[in-house]
């Protein structure tokens, strides 16, 4: 007889271990954060123990419990569109890698800034709404002042070979039009930005170079940050001071950027561009005839940087930012 004997086996299928993602870190806005921009994309890291490719679901809302938003998206960013002012936000990552592994973040939070802040008033009297943006307190309006802070005279200027050969400050209204003030306000040369006497309110100054960048990197880089800042709407549309097209323009900021247009020193004191672009002095000197600008345009949504084109006798707009 022979016997036959039948051995069973079977594959280990264990096989080496998959570890789950991650958590979630590093969120953008920081947790807890205030004054937060009503324009903010989200961003946050996470990686793998195994460098295996990761997916996010995104929850975000008002609620401790945020609802999904957005699932299996391979980026580490979420635009969740324009939010509300004075609003806090709840919002968490699920990061998922190619082997079903889940791991689940922590509900962070941030509260978005309260819009207009406060008021300023200048030595004339001169009352300016404020934003807050980001960590920088700007006005919203351009100003009007026709007074240094020791109470001395800024000289109104109106004629043409006057004004293209001054050294000295001095502010004029576009088209020597006082009834463009109100809305727009003035426009001054270098020279009254550079007086030590001082035209901005107590507590405030005219914004420098690096100041403007700030802004503009916080509202998303040059390309884009002009239509946050612009008012919206267009003269043609019947809702608006902007020509069109506008591009762009939403207001996101707050700062409601208004196109008074300049007064031009290359040719003979003319007014140019009412309507169509913004321009603003920074405190900043860039050679010794000319000083940094900041300029804002009707048919793009770019913030220009600072340059050598305008001279230190030209006529711009002026916005103060607080200390």
């Amino acid at each position: 007889m022979v016997s036959l004997i039948f051995f069973s086996c079977s594959k280990d299928s264990t096989g080496p271990k998959n570890d789950k993602p991650d958590e979630p870190s590093n969120p953008s806005p920081a947790d807890n954060s205030t004054n937060i921009s009503i324009s903010q994309t989200l961003n946050w890291s996470c990686s793998d123990p195994d460098d295996d490719p990761l997916t996010y679901d995104v929850y975000f809302g008002e609620s401790t419990a945020p609802p999904i938003v957005n699932d299996g998206q391979s980026s580490t960013t979420y635009d969740p569109g324009t939010l509300n002012y004075e609003t806090t936000y709840y919002w968490k990552i699920v990061a998922e890698d190619d082997n079903s592994n889940s791991t689940t973040g922590d509900v962070w939070e941030f509260t978005t800034t309260s819009g207009g802040t406060g008021t300023v008033t200048d030595i004339d009297g001169n009352v300016y709404q404020t934003i807050q943006i980001g960590d920088q307190e700007w006005m919203m309006e351009n100003i009007e002042v026709t007074h240094y802070n020791n109470g001395d005279t800024i000289p109104e200027v109106t004629g043409n070979n006057t004004w293209i050969g001054l050294t000295t400050g001095a502010y004029c209204n576009y088209g020597n039009n006082n009834a463009y003030v109100s809305i727009y306000g003035r426009l001054y040369n270098w020279y009254s930005v550079d007086d030590s006497r001082g035209i901005a309110p107590d507590g405030w100054h005219v914004p420098t170079d690096d100041d403007w960048q700030i802004l503009v990197d916080y509202l998303g880089g040059s390309s884009v940050a002009g239509g946050k800042m612009k008012s919206t709407g267009t003269i043609e549309g019947g809702n608006g001071l902007w020509h069109e097209p506008n591009t762009g323009a939403t207001n996101e900021s707050g700062f409601t950027a208004l196109p008074g247009g300049y007064r031009d020193s290359y040719e003979g004191g003319i007014f140019y561009s009412f309507g169509y672009h913004a321009l603003f002095w920074s405190s900043t000197e860039y050679q010794s005839n000319n000083s940094c600008e900041r300029e804002l345009f009707y048919h793009n949504s770019m913030v220009s940087s600072c340059n050598s084109y305008y001279i230190k006798n030209e006529g711009f707009s002026i916005r103060c930012i607080k200390n």
